[in-house]
């Protein structure tokens, strides 16, 4: 099957389970350019188109929604006027934002508009041509691509991780495999990255994330290649990070997680300002 078959039979599956045509072509367009920003197969990126569309469809439905109300914390995250420009290409301008522990933000757009990019700008990854970043010193970062090492076991993870933030490799290796079961995942012994799902390979890049116990966890669209009961364990997690003072930033492209959170932050297209 080519990425254009793989995308119209995603698009087509999507309608026969409900999903309006004009949101479902938008969800396949978004896939396919996620697959090529990857050098990827949509296949090899998301699995079957049905498969998948089945579970995105199914994920349009939410789950009953936690209760917001609750006492936020101290800033863990502050943007201001924040701007970034590649030679002449301005990829983010002025973006300003305010993340407090115990909170909730997302950050949607379109392909394109920066959300990635501000994401390494938050955890320090890539710096802001102007404008100000101010965030906790104890960050969790889980990003869309690159996250993890394909010749290491998730165990060997758990310990280099561990290792840099100070951890000896067998609480690493237990925190790991305990934070891991909250997403519905057992790691097996001797089995690389490289040999896991890319749904897998993104629950190893969640759990690493969060694996110091974090103040501010940022995630670029955590849940790609995961089936229903992990997205929804994502979120269980989401809410458990939330409810123990941490202050989460999610880049999400489904519209419906937009009622699970505080804050909702929209990048658009420079060329659009």
């Amino acid at each position: 099957m080519t990425a254009s078959q793989w995308h119209e039979s995603f698009a087509r599956t999507l309608v026969e389970h409900g999903v309006a045509p004009g949101e479902a072509r938008r969800l396949a367009d978004d896939s396919t350019e996620e697959a090529q920003a990857a050098n990827m197969h949509p296949a090899d990126l998301f699995g079957p188109a049905t498969a998948y569309a089945a579970t995105m469809a199914r994920a349009a439905r939410p789950a009953p929604l936690q209760s917001l109300t609750r006492t936020r914390g101290p800033v863990v995250l502050r943007l201001t006027g924040v701007t970034k420009r590649y030679r002449r290409h301005e990829v983010l301008r002025g973006v300003d934002l305010t993340l407090r522990a115990g909170e909730v933000a997302a950050v949607v757009g379109a392909n394109g508009c920066g959300k990635s990019t501000l994401l390494d700008i938050c955890a320090g990854a890539t710096k802001a041509t102007s404008g100000r970043v101010e965030r906790s010193a104890r960050i969790g970062y889980a990003p869309q691509q690159r996250g993890v090492a394909p010749y290491l076991t998730p165990d060997e993870h758990f310990r280099l991780f561990g290792a840099v933030h100070g951890m000896a490799a067998r609480r690493a290796v237990a925190t790991g495999a305990h934070l891991a079961s909250g997403l519905g995942w057992l790691p097996r012994p001797g089995i690389v990255a490289g040999q896991l799902s890319g749904g897998t390979q993104q629950k190893l890049n969640v759990v690493l994330g969060e694996l110091n116990r974090p103040d501010l966890i940022l995630l670029d669209e955590p849940y790609q290649g995961f089936d229903q009961d992990s997205y929804l364990d994502l979120w269980t997690q989401v809410y458990a990070w939330r409810d123990a003072g941490a202050g989460v930033l999610v880049v999400t492209h489904l519209l419906h997680d937009l009622d699970r959170v505080d804050h909702v932050l929209e990048l658009k297209a420079t060329e659009d300002r």
